[in-house]
């Protein structure tokens, strides 16, 4: 079995989708063997996006998801990974396809 760690960002959390995400995944026959709400702290956040550090957006993506508390989770279950790649959806919401987590509640990229 694989398991993969997903995060409901802090807008995810403050407009009360934590219930509908999970049970989207446990809906899927999915596992969710930890979770956690927490406060990023602005080092983990750095690093966490070191990767992205030179693009113009990482100032704001930083400060972004340490401004209130994410729902950190670990699942587990038979393709995980690339499953609940499908499931959530392309980074841009107008990219999304129908059905997936994206399309249906983010509101732009980042958000």
């Amino acid at each position: 079995m694989e398991q993969t760690f997903i995060m409901i960002k802090p807008d995810g959390v403050q407009r009360g989708l934590v219930g509908d995400l999970i049970s989207r995944f446990e809906k899927r026959g999915f596992f969710l063997r930890g979770l956690k709400l927490i406060t990023v702290e602005r080092s983990f956040a750095e690093k966490h996006y070191e990767d992205l550090s030179a693009k113009p957006f990482f100032a704001g993506l930083v400060e972004y998801i340490i401004s209130g508390p994410v729902v950190a989770m670990v699942w587990e279950g038979k393709n995980i990974v690339s499953t609940g790649r499908k499931m959530i959806g392309a980074t841009n919401p107008s990219n999304a396809e129908p059905g997936t987590i994206r399309a249906d509640f983010a509101i732009e990229v980042g958000r």
